[in-house]
Formats: structure tokens, sequence, C-alpha cells
């Protein structure tokens, strides 16, 4: 008698194994090639550099999601997961990359840093637990996407409304004429209005990928207005290799690092929740070891990033919530879902027509994207108890203000060391640090198993990359 096969180890044939696959990576592309458009278009990297970060970054998302899908000797939760860069790790990066001359080599020491840090830190994880109850995870979340939303603002404008040049041997900042142009905004509500309206009456599979269709809407309406060009499309190859270092050897600075380890141990708590949540839903139970080796694999992961010209990875919740819609548990669907990742990446003309598409259309689905995660901690905070316990909202309002303070007054702490000001001008390390002080203030440390219990909750209803 053969051993019944656990349905997360079940290897489907090959037709249904690429098809499913295929369905995951459409369900995350959007969010996928969003970062490394934010941080290439803010550095203002010339367009061959953003669209190489693109391939670079599905490449490694490739990588990733193998890793924590089949999984090696102490590396890899192997179970349905699709890994992709962090919105977590944005605000932070930009505010490394534009302090100083630390530029985007800086930003890639400290993601190497925090890859390192997060191999280290991984069997101690779980004992944070008690810092990160849901009342600090939903208040860090919310502010990722309230963060987030002056980024699809400006897409939505056409970019950023005001730009500095140099009158006289004087820097200054000028208005951009071409922000706010009514042709413009009329692509990005078509966007978003096609998002909603796939959204409302879409069904399944289509409903799921609403922004990506939303997105490949308005880029046929921009190619018909004569606003989306295909010249560096054609000039782009049809097969590259991702190199590392590509942009140079990366530099190390002790308080991007510092960051960038924060930012990773927000990252693990999340990633925790999903492994624990996904645990519940495929009736695969996960022990201590399976949590060390999951976590683990989001450091390997976020290693390779730096090495290969990208950002911190972690797990796509979006894919993890198409695995309850559809019910298919195995693990190596996720699996081939890596592969076509990492053969997109080997496609440089497939970068080019992402880097191609027009801020403006972007600007309609990032006002979504981007509202999703604020609306995800919305959701999250919903099961805290705000009515018999006052000092939750003490917690999320407190640290909502101080998240804001970076976008509302960009000079607040202009007068603290400057070493300090890749720190301080995040407004997610600023929460996530007011949070989990505040709260431990209030409500004291819950024990780890009330802890588990409670994230596992609150990853179980989250919808965010």
């Amino acid at each position: 008698m053969t051993a019944k096969v656990h349905p997360v180890d079940e290897r489907l044939p090959w037709p249904r194994l690429t098809t499913l696959g295929l369905q995951h990576v459409l369900v995350m592309y959007a969010g996928a090639v969003a970062v490394p458009l934010i941080v290439g278009r803010a550095l203002k990297l010339a367009p061959e550099d953003v669209a190489f970060l693109i391939s670079a970054d599905l490449f490694t998302c490739g990588i990733a999601t193998l890793i924590q899908s089949i999984g090696f000797p102490g590396v890899g939760i192997r179970l349905p997961v699709m890994m992709g860069v962090t919105f977590a790790s944005v605000g932070p990066m930009l505010s490394i990359a534009t302090t100083g001359d630390i530029g985007i080599l800086g930003i890639y020491g400290a993601v190497i840093a925090a890859g390192i840090f997060g191999i280290v830190i991984a069997p101690f994880v779980s004992r944070l637990l008690p810092l990160f109850p849901p009342v600090v995870t939903g208040t860090i979340i919310m502010v990722i996407g309230i963060s987030l939303m002056r980024v699809g603002i400006n897409w939505a404008g056409g970019g950023l409304p005001t730009l500095t040049r140099v009158v006289d041997g004087e820097r200054g900042a000028f208005p951009n004429p071409a922000y706010g142009q009514l042709g413009g905004l009329a692509i990005a509500l078509f966007v978003l209005l096609a998002i909603l309206a796939l959204t409302r009456w879409g069904k399944g599979f289509v409903a799921n990928v609403a922004v990506l269709l939303g997105i490949v809407a308005g880029c046929v309406l921009a190619s018909v207005i004569g606003v989306m060009h295909f010249d560096k499309v054609a000039a782009a190859p049809w097969f590259g290799v991702v190199v590392p270092f590509h942009f140079g050897v990366p530099e190390f600075h002790l308080v991007p690092a510092l960051t960038m380890c924060l930012v990773m141990i927000v990252v693990m708590i999340e990633s925790l929740g999903m492994f624990l949540a996904l645990g519940e839903m495929t009736g695969r139970h996960i022990d201590r070891a399976a949590l060390t080796a999951g976590l683990r694999a989001d450091g390997v992961g976020t290693l390779f990033g730096g090495i290969f010209n990208t950002f911190p990875y972690t797990s796509f919740s979006q894919n993890v919530g198409l695995v309850g819609v559809t019910g298919v548990r195995s693990r190596y669907v996720t699996a081939a879902g890596g592969v076509i990742m990492l053969a997109l990446g080997l496609l440089p003309k497939m970068a080019a027509i992402v880097e191609a598409v027009p801020q403006v259309v972007l600007g309609g689905a990032g006002l979504v994207m981007f509202g999703m995660v604020a609306a995800t901690g919305a959701r999250i905070l919903t099961a805290v108890d705000f009515r018999d316990n006052r000092f939750n909202l003490y917690v999320v309002a407190v640290s909502v203000g101080f998240g804001m303070i970076p976008q509302v007054a960009p000079n607040f702490f202009r007068n603290l060391p400057h070493a300090l000001h890749p720190l301080l001008e995040s407004g997610i390390l600023l929460a996530a640090i007011s949070a989990v002080l505040l709260n431990a203030f209030f409500n004291g440390v819950r024990s780890a198993e009330e802890a588990e219990r409670e994230v596992a909750a609150a990853a179980a209803a989250a919808e965010h990359g």
C-alpha cells in the first residue's frame, strides 16, 4: 500500500501545473513590478536601468519563490508561497537613497546586511511575536499604505509636482508644467474605473487580476492617443542575463543597514503570520522548525536581492488568498510560478514594456494597490479591542501621527544629527517603533502562544503584498 500524498506535496500534470502557476504570476505581477518602478523613477535612473531593475526583480522573485516552495535543508517553508518585493521597504529605501551621497549602492549594501541579519535571527523571530500583536501590525501596514498613496497620486498626476533645477548656481524647486494635465488625469481615471468595473462584475480569475487588466486597458488607450511609445521596447533584446552587482559594488553604512534590519524584522513578523495562516488553509502542521526555515528563506531571498540588484523579499499574501480561492494546495504550483517569473526576468523586452507604461496609467492602478494596503491595515485593526481597552486607541493614534511626520513636515527633524535622517525620514519605521513601544507600555507583553494565535488570525484576514 502506498502512503497517501499530502495535497501540499501533490505533483500535478504539467499542463495544469503550468496554467495554475501562470495564474499565480498574473495575480502578483502588478505588485511585483511596482517597487522597482517606484525606486528606479524616484532615483531618476535611465529608462534602460529601470527596465533592468524590473528584470532583476522578476528574476529574483523566481529564485526566492523556488527556495521557499521547494525548500532546501533548513531553508524554505515548503508551502505554496509566491515571493515578491515588500512594500514595507519602499519608504526607508527612498529615504536612504536621497540622503547625502548614499544612493542606490547604499540601498544594496543595506539590503545585503538585512538579508544576512534575517538569516541569523530567523530562529528567534517567533519569540518577538508578543511585541507585534494586531494593534501593532495593523497600524504599521496602514501607515505603509498611507505613505505609498503619495506615490500613486503623483503617478496619476504625471510625475512630481515640482522639479529641482540649478539656476545661477542655486538649486531651487519649480512647478512641473506637465503635472496635473487633464489628459493624464483622464487616463488615470479610466484605469481606476476599469479596475473597479472588473472587480464589481468580473468573476473568479478575472476579478483576481483586475489591477493587471486595468493597466493593460490603460496602456491600450495610451497607445491609441499617442501617449505610450515603444521605441525602447523595439530596441531591447529578447534575452539578457541578470548579472550580480550591475550598478557597482554595494556600499555599507551603519544607519541605513540598521534601518533595513528593522524593516526586516517587521517583514518577517508579517511572513510568520502568513505561514501560520497558510498552514491552517492547507492542513499542513507548521512547527517551530518549519517557521524558522520559512523565515530563513526570507533572509536568503533578501540577500539574493541585494546581490542581484533588487530589494527585500516577503511572501505575497494575495497569492495566499488565491490558494484559498482555487483550493489547489500543491507547492509545486507556486514553484512553477517561480520558474515562470525567473524566465520573465531573462526577457529584457518584457521589462522594457513595463518600463514604457506611462506614469498616469500606473497612477490609476496605484491608487487601488496602495489604498488596499492601507485598507488591509484597517481591516486587521477591526479585530482589535477598542471598546474595552482604550489604551489601543492611543497606540494607533500616536503611532499614525508619528508615521505622518515625514509626509506632512519633511523638515521636522532637520536639526537632529544628519546620520539619523534615513531613520527619521521613514514614517513607516517611526510608526513601527512607536507602536511597539506604546503597546508594550500600555498592554504589556503577551505569551508566545497567544501571540501566535492573534497573528495567524490577523494574517488570515489580510490580502496585501
